[in-house]
């Protein structure tokens, strides 16, 4: 099966969107993305190959989609696996949401782009730690390796939707001192998540932290803040 998909994708090759899409990706020279591979296909075709195919693949036939060496195979595989959690979770499948979890995790290596982390983590992760022990997060964040960390903090963007704000703070707090941008990125992207929720919160953090915030980090987490509010955090900063 995987081969088809693959054939399918290949056949939406578009070279055109290149110079469009390489920024995005930072895949010139010394970027994070530099090593990869593209077929310059949009998400949205490869969402609709994805949800065609999902029920007929294998975690075997999502394995050799995770190995192809173009982004948008493992991205489509990537998808397929969301596809098959949310599935398996309606209809309560325990064993086969275990199953999927324990193939996400192992094959974290091969969601060696941004977008092959934010598009699907959450989504995979969420439901499942919901009313569990959320200690692999904790042990992703600790990783030396930059994606593992991303997939920690951006994975507990569905908790912040439930109102759960704890894990967010803590792995934040873990990753203040981060050297990498993208990590910085998504560590406001989720503090601003949890301002939408409890703007006293948000406060709490920054005025213990603020002063050990990269400044791109700490720019982006209060922007939504009143003026005065920004000029007092940047200034004590």
């Amino acid at each position: 099966m995987y081969k088809k998909i693959i054939q399918e994708l290949e056949k939406l090759r578009n070279p055109d969107k290149a110079k469009i899409l390489s920024s995005f990706f930072k895949t010139w020279k010394w970027e994070y993305g530099e090593w990869d591979k593209f077929l310059w296909i949009p998400v949205p075709p490869q969402r609709e190959i994805a949800k065609k195919y999902f029920e007929k693949c294998s975690l075997d036939d999502i394995e050799n989609l995770l190995k192809s060496e173009y982004h948008e195979v493992r991205l489509t595989g990537l998808l397929i696996l969301c596809y098959k959690y949310e599935f398996v979770t309606k209809k309560k499948l325990h064993d086969e949401q275990k199953k999927i979890i324990d193939f996400y995790l192992s094959h974290l290596e091969y969601s060696n782009n941004r977008d092959l982390v934010d598009l699907v983590c959450y989504k995979i992760l969420w439901n499942y730690l919901l009313d569990k022990d959320r200690k692999i997060l904790y042990e992703l964040a600790e990783d030396k390796n930059m994606r593992k960390q991303r997939v920690a903090i951006v994975s507990t963007m569905a908790f912040v939707k439930n109102w759960e704000l704890d894990d967010t703070l803590k792995i934040s707090e873990m990753l203040l001192n981060h050297k990498h941008d993208l990590i910085h990125k998504a560590v406001w992207r989720l503090l601003r998540e949890v301002w939408k929720k409890d703007e006293k919160v948000l406060k709490d953090f920054l005025d213990k932290y603020a002063n050990k915030m990269p400044r791109t980090m700490l720019r982006y987490a209060i922007e939504k803040l009143n003026e005065c509010e920004r000029k007092h955090y940047l200034n004590n900063r």
